[in-house]
């Protein structure tokens, strides 16, 4: 979905197909007519963003075979969807029965994250629409802290990685006439966990073509003030690169029991659901939700928030919310301006399928009916301030 802003600048939506998790292109191809496509249609759009996932084997197959790259474009096109963003966080594996920590490796300390991203920029460059030249693709926010933090030679040696990949990022620009830029995806517990931490690895590398993307679920669970972390990121010169619009659970009384037991339905064994609190000495935190719930790892006077994706137009029955204020907030930052401090919004909600039973979609309808519902939230808000809905 596009928008015009009133600076005259397009502004792109879309939503991030890792709902769908497919390892191989024959499982891309299926989302696409299976899922994608359906959305645009409930959506009456004649034209739909969507944030691809390309795990290792299907960005392989694509970058082996210039076929199957133009094939994958043509059918794109035939489908009415279009992609200016990937989601390069996840490497594989995030539909396996549990993710957990796997998410974050290879870090940007092994060779193979520096290998897929660059393909994934080159693979971003050629499915480009013909009237876009900037892609953009998101990344994990260098390695979870363990065991980098213990590892000393470790910054050098993702600031190299990604030194490399800016440097590679100037020749495909040079070569497709296409900007690809990359944005580090701060995330509680990974070595960036808060937009204050990428300052100074970022500062480092020191390249207009990496920067940072906001995702506003991680921005609200680590208590981050949307207008302070973006006011920052400018003061300093960090380009938005994009933002994941969602929003985290929630807990404003985790004393109660009641709270305690509403949580613990959100507990689930597939992905970690890092969990903060901020007290009067900082912030506080576990690095799973059911560590929180099960004992005395947290205080539980002020409230919690947990790394759980809520689908943004259906917050949690009450005593849990979710941080729908936050996203709103930081859009307002994002867009609302005279200028839009990124042009690249995705819509991330990945924990469908982890929702407690009972608010789980069925069938792919339900699960259709419900990200159309997520687009037409973030479209509604985007108008409101001040957008325009193009074709």
């Amino acid at each position: 979905m596009r928008f015009r802003h009133p600076d005259g600048s397009v502004v792109h939506l879309s939503y991030c197909t890792n709902v769908h998790p497919a390892e191989t292109l024959d499982g891309v191809r299926a989302q696409l007519r299976d899922h994608c496509e359906p959305v645009r249609r409930r959506l009456g759009r004649d034209r739909l963003g969507i944030g691809l996932w390309l795990a290792r084997d299907a960005a392989r197959a694509l970058t082996n075979d210039p076929a199957e790259l133009r094939a994958l474009r043509a059918e794109l096109d035939s489908r009415g969807l279009e992609v200016v963003t990937l989601n390069g966080f996840p490497y594989e594996g995030f539909g396996a029965d549990e993710v957990k920590h796997r998410v974050y490796r290879p870090d940007w300390t092994e060779p193979d994250r520096l290998a897929h991203t660059t393909d994934l920029a080159r693979l971003l460059a050629a499915l480009l629409p013909d009237d876009v030249t900037e892609g953009t693709i998101s990344t994990l926010p260098l390695a979870w802290r363990t065991p980098y933090a213990t590892d000393p030679g470790a910054p050098r040696t993702a600031r190299t990685a990604l030194t490399t990949l800016a440097q590679r990022l100037d020749a495909l620009a040079e070569l497709t006439g296409k900007s690809i830029r990359i944005g580090l995806e701060p995330e509680p517990g990974c070595t960036v966990e808060t937009t204050a931490d990428a300052i100074a690895p970022l500062t480092d590398v020191g390249h207009e073509r990496i920067g940072i993307c906001v995702d506003t679920c991680h921005l609200a669970t680590s208590f981050e003030d949307p207008g302070t972390a973006l006011d920052t990121l400018t003061a300093v010169g960090i380009p938005v690169v994009k933002s994941q619009l969602s929003a985290a659970l929630h807990a404003e009384h985790p004393h109660l029991p009641e709270v305690r037991t509403a949580l613990a339905a959100f507990a689930e064994p597939r992905f970690l659901h890092q969990t903060r609190t901020r007290t009067a000495a900082g912030l506080r935190g576990t690095d799973d939700l059911d560590e929180a719930i099960a004992g005395r790892a947290l205080p539980d006077s002020t409230p919690w928030r947990a790394h759980f994706h809520v689908p943004l137009h259906a917050p949690p029955a009450p005593p849990l919310t979710s941080t729908l204020p936050v996203l709103r907030t930081a859009l307002t930052r994002l867009v609302g301006g005279a200028v839009p401090l990124t042009r690249h919004l995705e819509v991330e909600t990945y924990t469908w399928q982890a929702l407690p039973a009972e608010l789980r979609p069925r069938t792919r309808t339900q699960l259709a009916d419900g990200i159309a519902a997520e687009l037409t939230l973030a479209r509604d808000l985007l108008v409101d301030l001040g957008l325009k809905e193009l074709p």
